[in-house]
């Protein structure tokens, strides 16, 4: 009885331990899942980054085709590795991409965006980050794919790259009826 009393606690400790690894695993360590996935993209009501008059930019602009929704910022060392990959995919499918800078500094935004090239079709503001709350980001950079209807169909933790566009962004929009061009595709920083 002595030796059995000396091994329950380890055997405890034992099932605790796989229940934490076995239950609280992911199946991609490296996705975190997001509970907008199937739902629509939330309203809001941003100013726009440029500064063009006509208002607040609301969820009803994004509607009637498929749309990239990137967030990013220029203290972001990730967002610049990942702009190269947001200039080709606007060479490479008509999709819109819209920027949502978030919690930063607009001039040093247009700064950079002058500098490095500026993908998006337009870009809004999120200086306090209430957007980025609404959307459950983590941090930047994350993407969202909206559907034509505003649904968010995908979204991606951390930076763009090749194998993200191949894999997980271009068949979804192609299905979508957006044409999409293989191969490399040249960069247009204008």
């Amino acid at each position: 009885m002595n030796r059995i009393g000396l091994f329950a606690p380890l055997a405890l400790f034992a099932v605790v331990l796989a229940i934490g690894y076995f239950g609280f695993q992911l199946d991609d360590p490296h996705r975190l899942p997001s509970a907008l996935i199937g739902k629509p993209f939330p309203d809001f009501a941003a100013e726009r980054l440029d500064g063009e008059a006509g208002g607040l930019v609301r969820r009803a602009d994004l509607l009637g085709s498929p749309v990239l929704v990137n967030v990013w910022a220029t203290w972001c060392p990730t967002c610049k590795a990942e702009h190269d990959e947001l200039l080709r995919i606007r060479s490479r499918a008509p999709v819109r991409i819209i920027g949502i800078n978030y919690k930063d500094d607009p001039v040093k935004a247009r700064r950079w965006l002058a500098e490095y090239g500026d993908p998006y079709e337009l870009n809004l503001i999120d200086a306090d980050g209430a957007l980025g709350v609404e959307l459950g980001v983590y941090g930047a950079p994350e993407t969202f794919l909206l559907n034509a209807g505003g649904d968010v169909v995908f979204k991606q933790v951390g930076a763009i790259d090749e194998q993200i566009w191949q894999q997980e962004i271009a068949p979804r929009l192609a299905a979508m009826g957006v044409p999409v061009a293989d191969g490399e595709a040249r960069i247009d920083a204008g």
